[in-house]
């Protein structure tokens, strides 16, 4: 049994880390052996995290992350596993074909709704620049060049935050928290250069699932569970309902990213989900400026428990045995064995 990280976020969208090479750099020192690209909108990064990771005996594990929108949900007045907008749904896909066999009519929805996500974020930048003008500033900033220099291809608003960062304060002490304040009072609702997201950012959650499925992927629900408080959203507070819900919506795997819950939390909704026949996988996200290590813990602990880990390494090996077009966890299992002893 091997260390698992399934969900890391790379520049392909926004990440801690500079390259695909520094995660996987991290990862091989950690010795974490099996690691999964986890990319809003975006498959790009694909070639180069296989290539990365055979060059460092890793074993790949190729996913996907969408936000979408159940109106039914919305309606309700339900938060499901965003904490502040009902409805809005994120959703990962797992174990996706790779060389890349979407097409048609999904790519093509893909596509769009990449091109709203950039476009959106487009509309801040001219809005911070109208505001940065305002504050008498003689700082502009140039959204062709920020997406040439700090992105690879897609945009998002943490992007718009490190760039005021570095126009403003290129030696701060702590980058990462200055840009998520920079972030919170100027690009979250209520501030100067907020531009709220337009209906066609949000796929309806069948679509998302279409999309994954059409990759050849799994489509999985990322759960919330407990923050810091010991609150949970309205979807997930009752488990059980949750996980007959998720069935009933078509889901068979779920992921947890590990440093938000405690482990008795973790411990407790990974053991039901998996008893349920879900396939259980775990993450660190790395998708904002602050840097954390590679190897998961929880909030409360400085590595997971050997339970915890257990489950990874047994969501790990689903993954891995539906991306190579096998059939069952124990031939997952060998197929990782057999490439990291290598």
């Amino acid at each position: 049994m091997w260390d698992v990280n399934a969900h890391i976020h790379t520049p392909y969208s926004f990440s801690a880390f500079s390259s695909i090479d520094e995660a996987l750099d991290m990862a091989a020192a950690q010795n974490v052996k099996v690691v999964g690209i986890n990319d809003f909108y975006s498959m790009d990064g694909y070639c180069a995290w296989k290539e990365g990771c055979a060059r460092r005996g890793l074993y790949p594990l190729l996913g996907i992350e969408f936000i979408s929108l159940n109106a039914e949900d919305q309606a309700a007045g339900l938060r499901v596993n965003d904490p502040n907008n009902p409805g809005r749904t994120y959703i990962s896909g797992k174990g996706l074909a790779y060389p890349v066999i979407l097409k048609g009519e999904p790519l093509r929805k893909l596509e769009a709704v990449r091109a709203e996500s950039n476009r959106q974020v487009e509309q801040m930048c001219a809005k911070l620049n109208e505001w940065l003008k305002a504050e008498g500033k003689s700082i502009r900033l140039d959204f062709n060049e920020i997406r040439e220099k700090l992105t690879k291809g897609s945009i998002r608003e943490r992007h718009l935050a490190k760039a005021l960062r570095l126009a403003l304060y290129p030696d701060a002490e702590d980058p990462a928290k200055l840009e998520n304040d920079l972030r919170g009072k100027l690009l979250k609702a209520g501030g100067a250069a907020f531009v709220p997201e337009s209906p066609e950012a949000f796929l309806p959650m069948e679509s998302v699932q279409h999309i994954i499925e059409a990759a050849g992927g799994i489509p999985t629900y990322p759960f919330l569970a407990d923050d810091a408080k010991g609150n949970f959203t309205d979807f997930e507070g009752d488990l059980m309902k949750a996980a007959d819900t998720l069935k009933k919506r078509g889901f068979h795997s779920v992921e947890f990213i590990t440093t938000r819950n405690s482990t008795r939390v973790l411990e407790q909704y990974a053991d039901y989900l998996e008893e349920e026949g879900f396939i259980v996988s775990f993450g660190s996200e790395h998708n904002t400026p602050a840097m954390e290590p590679v190897r998961l813990r929880t909030r409360d602990a400085e590595d997971l428990s050997g339970k915890l880990k257990a489950v990874n390494w047994r969501g790990a090996c689903a993954i891995a045995a539906h991306q190579a077009g096998l059939d069952s966890i124990a031939a997952g299992e060998d197929l990782i064995q057999k490439t990291l002893q290598q």
